[in-house]
């Protein structure tokens, strides 16, 4: 059982199982000197950043965002049936905390709700604001990273523990990893819902990470510009481009910005060299068919229970229930 730290706003408990990340200038110095290079992509997510992934969910091009939302929308009282009643939801990168409403909506009596992120200010902000709308509902606010293994607090009710984990974040995990990841839950005995992109055709997903009206490119490009206000970095913005291709013998669209020309760059007070054409690696998304995640899901631990998609089978949202496969 989780010690409490410290009650914040009245009804939301709050845990701070937080370690030490490793910093913006560190990843860049490792990533800029190992080959090829590569910078982790959460760091693309500075208030800039952010600012511009939120226009990114509604281009035309990004059907992610809208299409799962859609599906929750659609099957929230199907997926409500498979969670049962009386029990504790916990997403995982809570974020803004937007998606889990449709589904606190539909669910049977929910006792609690547990949003674990590692960003602490934006959780307690989210995490406020829902308890707010839902009187009701127990909520505690977990600052951690959610691939981590840690004990879960204590909650009312005498329901299932599931984890919403939504967003194709699964894809931005190497296979490698995600098995691990999964196993780690399912140990556990907590349930999970997770949204799962498709593989589909070029023509549809290279669109999806490169719309026309460059606000992705933008959204790449501001790792540098985050470098040049934070690090003293001197990266000359026209002289890298945002590319995205997709592999298909990997099943995954690959993300990075490359340099247009061979040239040096100052950054955390080192100097790294680029070849024209060279790239810093940003963002792996792997796609999965049906068929191809619920084997991962089945290697992890977990019994594939339900899977709903879009009518263009763009997007899937899986229930997995831990437990013999």
């Amino acid at each position: 059982m989780l010690d409490l730290v410290t009650p914040v706003r009245g009804r939301v408990a709050f845990y701070d199982l937080s370690r030490k990340q490793e910093s913006f200038a560190e990843a860049l110095v490792r990533g800029l000197s190992s080959m090829p290079k590569h910078v982790p992509s959460h760091f693309l997510y500075d208030a800039q950043g952010s600012a511009l992934f939120d226009r990114i969910c509604v281009l035309p091009e990004y059907y992610p965002t809208r299409t799962e939302m859609q599906i929750l929308a659609d099957h929230a009282d199907d997926i409500a049936r498979q969670i049962g009643p009386e029990a504790t939801l916990i997403e995982l990168g809570s974020g803004s905390s937007v998606k889990v409403r449709l589904l606190l909506d539909a669910m049977q009596r929910p006792s609690a709700y547990i949003p674990i992120d590692v960003s602490g200010e934006h959780l307690l902000a989210a995490a406020d604001a829902l308890a707010d709308d839902y009187p009701k509902l127990a909520v505690a606010a977990i600052c951690a990273d959610y691939g981590d293994t840690f004990p879960l607090p204590e909650t009312p009710g005498s329901g299932r523990q599931v984890a919403f984990f939504p967003g194709s974040t699964i894809g931005n995990l190497e296979p490698t990893d995600a098995e691990p990841f999964l196993a780690g839950w399912a140990r556990s005995g907590v349930d999970m819902i997770v949204g799962v992109d498709l593989v589909k055709g070029r023509e549809v997903l290279e669109p999806a990470y490169d719309d026309a009206q460059g606000v992705t490119a933008a959204f790449s490009l501001n790792l540098l510009a985050r470098a040049n206000r934070e690090l003293d970095a001197d990266f000359d913005l026209s002289a890298f481009a945002h590319r995205s291709r997709w592999d298909m013998d990997e099943s995954r669209i690959t993300i990075g910005i490359e340099s247009l020309k061979e040239q040096t760059v100052s950054a955390a007070g080192k100097s790294f060299h680029f070849d024209a054409g060279e790239r810093i690696e940003t963002e792996h998304s792997y796609k999965y068919s049906v068929d191809g995640f619920q084997r991962l899901a089945r290697r992890a631990g977990y019994r594939p229970e339900a899977v709903w998609t879009d009518a263009d089978g763009l997007f899937s949202v899986h229930y997995l229930k831990a437990g013999p496969t």
